[in-house]
């Protein structure tokens, strides 16, 4: 029981993690834009001249296209990576902003827990997890600072260093995790001026498309009067990161195929090999009166009750590995460069059918290995059976 417990937990824990993380995923996509529209340059995401806004914005069936601007920006203070961006503020408790990553971004309302959003220069507003990190609270400073390394430098000029002081108006929550964890909103002008982008380019273009049936073939408009641009659709970004996380759980998953054969193995030898006591037992039951189908009841229940517990088990470890632990024997794999801090606790989102799946990939065979050998030992007589 103890290693059929521990081989349940270890699959469970796989798809536990791996369903959370297409559930996050999900979240932030779910408000995504028809069309993302990126630059590439030497075939590299590069920053998009504002100007192309008027020539995508003339193609029949664009409702509207958005210049974004956002970067990545890493901590030396905490070790932790996050995501900076330029957001449109509402009146109210909440408000909207573009979370962007490579190949993906989204428009999602973040809801604020303290305070209120950014409303000028010198302002921002971050998530619960940034603000755990740096252990800073409303109206406190945020202190950002890019090394030479990080800026564009223009031939022959002296190394520089840009830094920024933030006042910290808002903290805010939202459904996914990911957007509380990393991410800082300021405006636009505090943006440009740290990461030294230049003042007619765009990291990229949120275009809107009025008939979804149409987004194809604006795409292709799009690449065909712009050769240097990638237009990105959402279905796109949501099928990447879906293949994403199924090969990271089937490339782990493999990684533990050697155990598996091992259990399985394991089960069955255990399963079939019946003991001379246990003949013995099954022989003695027939001589008092015991019919085969009472024999093979008592086996299948026998079996049940151990199948059933281990699987109960192994799926409340799996559970409390993943959700309470932040699954920390996998998600390094899963979640790949990307560093967060605090750590990242996905959100439960369990999946019935992958239950089931488990289910019947192992309770059942343990069972079937269980009743052959009884039935077997059950029909033999039992004075032979005894006797040997």
């Amino acid at each position: 029981m103890f290693i059929y417990s521990i081989i349940i937990a270890v699959v469970s824990s796989l798809l536990f993690l791996t369903q959370a993380y297409k559930k996050e995923a999900m979240d932030v996509f779910i408000a995504d834009p028809e069309l993302i529209v990126q630059r590439l340059l030497g075939g590299r995401h590069d920053l998009i001249p504002v100007g192309y806004v008027s020539k995508i914005m003339a193609i029949p069936g664009v409702s509207g296209v958005e210049p974004r601007y956002w970067g990545y920006y890493f901590d030396t203070l905490t070790g932790a990576n996050y995501t900076l961006i330029a957001g449109s503020t509402s009146k109210g408790s909440r408000f909207r902003t573009s979370r962007n990553d490579e190949g993906g971004s989204t428009v999602n309302e973040l809801h604020m827990i303290k305070g209120a959003p950014p409303k000028g220069p010198g302002e921002c507003a971050i998530g619960k997890g940034v603000a755990d990190a740096r252990l800073v609270d409303l109206g406190d400073l945020l202190f950002l600072s890019l090394n030479s390394e990080e800026l564009p430098e223009a031939p022959h000029q002296a190394p520089r260093q840009q830094k920024v002081s933030l006042k910290v108006t808002g903290i805010f929550t939202a459904e996914s995790a990911i957007l509380t964890n990393d991410l800082v909103v300021m405006d636009k002008s505090d943006l440009i001026n740290f990461f030294a982008l230049p003042k007619d380019s765009a990291t990229d273009l949120m275009v809107r498309v009025g008939n979804p049936s149409e987004i194809p073939t604006i795409a292709m408009k799009i690449k065909r009067y712009l050769p240097d641009t990638r237009p990105i659709t959402r279905p796109e970004i949501i099928r990447t990161y879906e293949n994403v996380f199924n090969w990271r759980s089937g490339m782990v998953l493999t990684m533990f195929i050697g155990p598996l054969l091992a259990f399985a193995i394991f089960a069955w030898d255990k399963a079939t090999g019946m003991s001379a006591g246990e003949k013995q037992e099954i022989g003695v039951l027939k001589a008092i009166g015991w019919e085969t189908a009472d024999v093979l009841k008592m086996k299948f229940w026998e079996g049940l009750t151990v199948s059933l517990t281990s699987f109960l088990t192994g799926l409340i470890l799996a559970y409390v590995h993943v959700f309470y632990f932040g699954a920390a024997l996998f998600a390094p794999v899963l979640k790949g460069w990307s560093v967060l801090f605090p750590p990242f606790n996905p959100i439960p989102d369990i999946d019935l059918y992958q239950i089931f799946v488990v289910f019947f990939l192992t309770v059942i065979p343990y069972l079937a290995s269980t009743i052959i050998p009884s039935w077997k030992a059950a029909i033999t007589d039992p004075d032979t059976v005894m006797r040997n």
